[in-house]
């Protein structure tokens, strides 16, 4: 078996590791306002980029299982043992896939604005769904004139502008060939019968405004996780660490900062 190659990443402060994966229009400029927090917190905050992000190079074949290789490949390569995973959207499902190839390189998970699965399975709303998002790219549009259109319908009306403009930078950037490989992963996605595997400490966080991950979906999954932790934050959409950074990082570093319980 190929080595899976280390994926590019930032990295600041020292202390227990925080890897945070950003979801399909990020990047690891993303969990800027994170990185930030967490290493004047004594926290090793690291964000990578995902595969065929930023200067991280693509995977062939783009799948889950790819993903959650190069995240493993990551860790192994941090030498800190056991990380906290911190996943958004689709990072958050990278997560799900890390934890269930490989629990014991995870000390606790964070999920924020995701779900177990990705839509109804093997129906047209997949396809229909990829073909939505994809539209404005086939029509002729940029990545930066898609971040325009997309964004704005993510958020909630509590967002910070500062967050928005951050969010609109970071899915600028973004590959429009990674972006639609992205995608078409997004919709293969379902992990749902793995979440009563899950026993490590667990936070799950919903916007109240997130069309892509609702609250409820968050609920159920958080129902499913025995002894996890549900937070919901009011008027936040889908980027809530973004829209948002205070109150989400005031979530994460209560969480983080808990004794360990074992279940």
């Amino acid at each position: 078996m190929k080595a899976a190659v280390i994926p590019n990443f930032t990295t600041l402060g020292s202390g227990h590791t925080v890897l945070m994966l950003h979801g399909i229009g990020g990047g690891h400029l993303a969990f800027a306002p994170q990185v930030e927090t967490l290493a004047s917190s004594g926290y090793r905050a690291v964000a990578w980029d995902m595969p065929g992000y930023g200067r991280s190079a693509p995977i062939e074949p783009y799948t889950f299982k790819g993903l959650a290789e190069s995240c493993i490949a990551l860790i192994e390569a941090l030498q800190c043992g056991t990380v906290s995973l911190l996943g958004h959207s689709m990072g958050g499902m990278v997560a799900q896939e890390v934890v269930a190839r490989r629990p014991d390189l995870v000390e606790r998970l964070v999920l924020c604005g995701t779900s177990p699965s990705f839509g109804k399975p093997y129906g047209q709303w997949q396809s229909e769904f990829v073909a939505q998002r994809t539209a404005p790219l086939d029509a002729g549009k940029t990545m930066v004139e898609l971040a325009e259109i997309l964004v704005p319908q993510m958020i909630g009306p509590g967002a910070l502008p500062e967050g928005i403009r951050l969010a609109t930078q970071c899915m600028s950037q973004v590959n429009p060939s990674t972006y639609r490989r992205a995608l078409q992963a997004l919709v293969t996605f379902d992990r749902r019968a793995n979440l009563a595997n899950i026993h490590v400490p667990t936070l799950l966080v919903a916007g109240e405004y997130d069309k892509n991950a609702p609250p409820a979906v968050v609920k159920k999954m958080a129902q499913a996780i025995a002894g996890s932790t549900y937070l919901e934050m009011r008027n936040i959409g889908h980027l809530l660490h973004l829209e948002a950074p205070e109150q989400f990082d005031g979530l994460l570093l209560n969480f983080l900062a808990l004794p360990r319980v074992l279940h």
